[in-house]
């Protein structure tokens, strides 16, 4: 008997996110490295209300990124080459989402250093998604996905076991 293709677990995005503080300079560097690294379009983005350590509201902190299609998936595949095809199980949250940190861009398979932007790392978030995820993002009769529709935290492991032949360690 075949699958049910509603069933299918697919990648939604893939969000690549430099973290600058309130550094000027850093976050020029940033911008030009995620341009570099995507030939997209890099969205600046700021503090939403006042924080706790003295950021007014409105103030550049931080760069990023979202791919989709095939670009977010050849992305993924350099990332988990970065980390050696091996994640945590604390990586993945309950919604099946997962994150990979990468502490020097350099790290990227591809990826030569450049003096002029020097040392970066970044965060890169996978969204998973379903067919019939739609249905909470529509304009007209939004709807909630139905709790055995979302994707749990083991099945997206067992996904990037499967897909990516990923280890999970620890």
């Amino acid at each position: 008997m075949k699958e049910n293709p509603m069933r299918e677990i697919r990648i939604e995005k893939v969000t690549i996110n430099i973290g600058c503080g309130s550094d000027r300079e850093k976050l020029e560097r940033a911008e030009k490295l995620l341009q570099r690294l995507t030939n997209r379009k890099v969205v600046i983005t700021k503090t939403h209300k006042r924080t706790t350590f003295g950021m007014a509201r409105n103030r550049p902190i931080g760069v990023k990124v979202t791919l989709r299609g095939k670009e977010a998936e050849d992305f993924l595949k350099k990332t988990l080459d970065a980390v050696d095809f091996q994640l945590k199980e604390s990586q993945f949250d309950e919604f099946g989402n997962f994150s990979i940190g990468i502490k020097e861009y350099i790290d990227l398979p591809g990826v030569k250093y450049d003096p002029e932007i020097g040392i970066l790392g970044m965060n890169v978030c996978i969204t998973l998604e379903r067919p019939g995820y739609r249905v909470k993002r529509r304009k007209l009769k939004k709807s909630k996905v139905g709790k055995k529709h979302r994707i749990t935290k083991e099945e997206a492991i067992e996904w990037v076991k499967e897909k990516f032949g990923v280890k999970i360690v620890g």
